[in-house]
Parts: structure tokens; C-alpha cells; sequence
């Protein structure tokens, strides 16, 4: 298996550090409002790269931050900080916020079959963990203390920018151009570890530290959480390729300087979900929901094969256009699935193998999973049993999660309910030019249901009945016209 890795910029065979455990890490959601599908784009690839590492063989152990304090706009201090933010719009407390929102975030999870997280840790839980670190770093001068907050210094560092090639003067002071210097700093581009003076004065959640009362800054409580949940090294670290910088640069930063020695041996990154105006935001009010595409008529699914069906390497343009058609071909998949017959045979060996390997194949290269999707329609084609093509089919929708099984096995019932209830929908037999006769009725309808049944000599067999008692029967669209010859 090759993943592109972001911090060598290549292809790299993944090598697990041990054996029997795949070590992931996945940056959560900041829960202010509800997640929008590009913000889930991220979480659904992440979610078919674990899945597929279990399919592999792999046992993974993976753990999600939830960032419930602490996530400004910039390392500067500057924009709002959106826990508060949530807090003042609803009229709640910022814990409220908090649990609202990651159970939204879990709920659209489930409808998307997003696995949860081995682990799932808000970042309110671990501030002994942060203040563990940012105390060896202040001991190792890592860290210094300055106008009542700690920052981490990054001119100690070898190299701090490390997912791309840029020099020191083109990286934006505090994170955003037009920010305000933060004059504390020795560096413009040292962070912030610990807050106890910003402009945030009436910031909700504080607690004490060697430093004073204060909160965290964003960036120290994935590596709390990682190395509290994952130890001190990390196969996989995953999240959008917004992350990239500030959050992982600084995360790689703090952690190697507390461990002294590489971290994480793999970054994953997943590229933008744009709409036709460029980046969804929930800034600029394109705020497009799980439950809004529900509202639409759209299965969450169905958003699910529109992200698969691209790399998660490559932006993706959502528009409703597109999605209908992803919408459309998820059910013509789910139909011909429906069409297999599970009682034809045992399961063909060697053609699972096959169909296995090139599903692998597209997967072992980089997670592409548009490939993926294509090998289910070359199971369809396979000159194989059914049985096998069922089998293969669920075996793969294991790691694409496209509920295909369950939701073939709930169209096979729909046609069948529809079949039962045309063959009771009550049939009129006419009779034309003469009085009706319920013998000769039941012989008509029972025709039908001989007919229906495909019962085609038990049909001949009813209409030489009727003959023989000296009635004519001629079928029409409006049911069995009968008279007398």
C-alpha cells in the first residue's frame, strides 16, 4: 500500500512502526455550529483510508480530538474565538454549545456511516496533559513566557515549515495577512501554548496553570491527545489540507521538540470540497448540511459515492447538478444489485480472488477510490455466479460504505410487495351481451392468476373450461371480457 505522504511530497509504501497496531490520528471538529459537507468530505476519506487498513489486515487504534476551547482565527489572537461565538448566538454556555454540536457531528457521522473513532477526546479533558508538555518545553527553552501568555519558539527549531518549500519572510505574520503583530513574540512565527492575557477577557472556561489562569491554545491539545492515547509515536495523522498550516506545522513543532525525536511518519491530507464561489465556509454562508441535502430529497449516501467517486487529493466541485447524478447512478448500482439471484451456487474461488485484487489494487495506490467504485461495476460484468458477485460487493462496501447490500435486499422487497399487491388487485370480468355468472367468473379470474404466475398450461387448461360451458373469454387492458358463442 502507497500513501502520499505531505510532508516528503511523494509516494511512500506505508510501513507501520509496529506490528500489531496502526496508529492513527484524526484533527476533530471544532463544536461551534454544525458541520458542513466539506468540512465531512475530510472525515468520510479518512474513513475509508481506516477501513481499508482493516481490510488489509491492519488492527488500527485511532483517536479524534473535539475542540471545545481555544480555537481562534490566528495565532495572533486576532478574530473570534468560535466556541464563544457559539455560546453568544444561542444564548447558551459554551458547554452546552460543546454537546450540541459534537452530537450533530457524531449524528451526521452515522447517517454518512462514518465510523466513530476508537477514541474520541474533548479537548476540556486533557489540560494536565498540556500543561505537562508546555513545562518540559519552558524547561528545554523550547517555550518562553512573555506578556502573560507562553509561546513556543520556533528559531529554535531546524527547519519549521515543513508540508511546503517557503522562506521565512513570505509566511504572513500571525497566521493572516493583516493581522496585527503580536509584539510579545520574538518570532512572527512563534504560537501561542498557554493564553492568561487576550483580548478574550470574558472567555467562558479558564483553569490554573504554573502560568496563571488561562486556557490552551489550539494547537498543543492534539499533541496532548495523541501522545496520551497513542504514545509517543504516530503512523497517520490526518485532516484537511487547511490543517496543513498553521495546526500540523505547529503540532510537528511542539511535539518533536517535547519528544526529541520524528513524531508522526505520515500526514494525509484531504483537499477542499469547493461549490461554484470557490472554499465552503461557514464564513461566507454557503452552509450546506447533511440535513439540508436530506431536506432536498437527497440520500447522505448518495453524497458519500460523490465524494468517492474523486480523489481525495484533488478539490472537488459540489453543485446539485452533481449530485443528482450521483444520486442517479447510486440507484441504478443499488437496482442491478438487487437484480442477483444469493441462491445460484456456491462461491466461485478464483473469481473472488480476482475481483479482490484489483479492488485492492486501486486502494494499495494512493486510496483511489473512484477506481474502487469502478471495480464494483467489473464485479457486475464478471462472468461469474451471482453468489460471488454478492458476496464481493459486500466484502468491498466494507471499506466504501455505500450500504449496497441492505439496500438492494430492501428494493428485492419492494418489488416483491409491489408484485403481491398487483396480483390482489381486484380484476372485473365483464360479461357482454348476457347475465353474469359466478362460475364462469372464478374460472376467468383464476385465468389471470395462472397468467401472472406464468402458469401458462394451467391458463390454456381454465379458458377450455370456459369453452366447454359456452363462453368466449377475451382479455383487454380493463381485465377478461367474457360472452356467450
Amino acid at each position: 500500500m502507497k500513501l502520499y505522504n505531505t510532508a516528503s511530497r511523494v509516494k511512500e509504501e506505508f510501513v507501520p512502526n509496529h506490528p500489531d497496531i496502526v496508529k492513527m490520528y484524526t484533527c476533530g471538529p471544532t463544536v461551534y455550529h454544525f458541520a458542513h459537507i466539506g468540512n465531512l468530505r475530510s472525515y468520510l476519506m479518512e474513513d475509508v483510508l481506516e477501513k481499508y487498513l482493516r481490510f488489509s489486515g491492519y488492527n488500527v487504534k485511532r483517536v479524534m480530538n473535539i475542540t471545545d476551547v481555544g480555537h481562534l482565527t490566528s495565532d495572533a489572537d486576532e478574530g473570534e474565538d468560535k466556541m464563544l461565538k457559539g455560546a453568544k448566538r444561542e444564548n447558551k454556555s459554551v458547554m452546552q454549545i460543546a454537546q450540541f454540536y459534537t452530537d450533530a457531528f457524531f449524528e451526521d457521522c452515522r447517517k454518512l456511516n462514518i465510523k466513530r473513532p476508537d477514541v474520541v477526546e474533548p479537548a476540556t479533558n486533557m489540560i494536565d496533559e498540556y500543561i505537562k508538555i508546555i513545562t518540559r518545553l519552558m524547561e528545554t527553552e523550547y517555550a518562553y513566557f512573555a506578556g502573560g501568555n507562553v509561546y513556543f519558539d520556533t528559531s529554535k527549531l531546524e527547519k519549521y515549515y515543513v508540508f511546503n518549500d517557503f522562506n521565512e519572510d513570505d509566511l504572513a505574520v500571525g497566521v493572516r495577512e493583516g493581522v496585527e503583530e503580536d509584539q510579545n513574540k520574538r518570532n512572527k512565527n512563534d504560537f501561542v501554548l498557554w493564553f492568561t492575557k487576550s483580548k478574550f477577557e470574558d472567555q467562558a472556561l479558564k483553569w490554573d496553570s504554573p502560568w496563571g489562569v488561562g486556557y490552551p491554545g489550539w494547537h498543543i491539545e492534539c499533541s496532548g491527545i495523541s501522545m496520551k492515547h497513542l504514545g509517543e509515536d504516530l503512523d497517520i495523522h490526518c485532516g484537511g489540507v487547511d490543517n496543513a498550516f498553521p495546526h500540523h506545522t505547529n503540532e510537528i513543532a511542539q511535539s518533536e521538540a517535547y519528544l526529541g525525536h520524528k513524531w508522526c511518519n505520515y500526514w494525509m491530507h484531504v483537499h477542499h470540497l469547493n461549490s461554484a464561489q470557490g472554499k465552503m465556509s461557514k464564513s461566507k454562508g454557503e452552509f450546506l448540511t447533511v440535513s439540508l441535502l436530506e431536506e432536498k430529497g437527497y440520500d447522505p449516501l448518495a453524497y458519500r459515492l460523490f465524494c468517492l467517486q474523486s480523489h481525495y487529493r484533488k478539490n472537488l466541485v459540489f453543485s446539485f447538478e452533481n449530485l443528482a447524478n450521483a444520486q442517479g447512478a447510486y440507484q441504478k448500482l443499488i437496482n442491478k444489485i438487487a437484480s442477483l439471484k444469493d441462491n445460484d451456487g456456491g462461491i466461485d474461488e478464483e473469481a473472488m480472488n480476482a475481483l479482490k485484487d484489483k479492488f485492492m489494487q486501486a486502494l494499495d495506490n494512493d486510496l483511489n477510490t473512484s477506481l474502487a467504485v469502478t471495480s464494483l461495476y467489473d464485479v457486475l460484468k464478471y462472468k461469474t455466479n451471482d453468489v460471488t458477485k454478492l458476496r464481493a460487493i459486500e466484502s468491498f462496501d466494507t471499506v466504501l460504505g455505500l450500504d449496497l447490500i441492505k439496500k438492494a435486499a430492501g428494493k428485492r422487497e419492494e418489488l416483491k410487495k409491489q408484485a403481491e399487491n398487483a396480483a390482489k388487485a381486484v380484476v372485473a370480468v365483464v360479461f357482454e351481451g348476457c347475465d353474469a355468472d359466478p362460475e364462469i367468473e372464478k374460472l376467468a379470474l383464476d385465468r389471470i392468476a395462472a397468467k401472472k404466475a406464468k402458469n401458462f398450461a394451467e391458463a390454456d387448461a381454465l379458458r377450455a373450461q370456459i369453452a366447454e360451458k359456452g363462453y368466449a373469454v377475451e382479455d383487454t387492458p380493463a381485465g377478461p371480457k367474457v360472452k356467450r358463442v
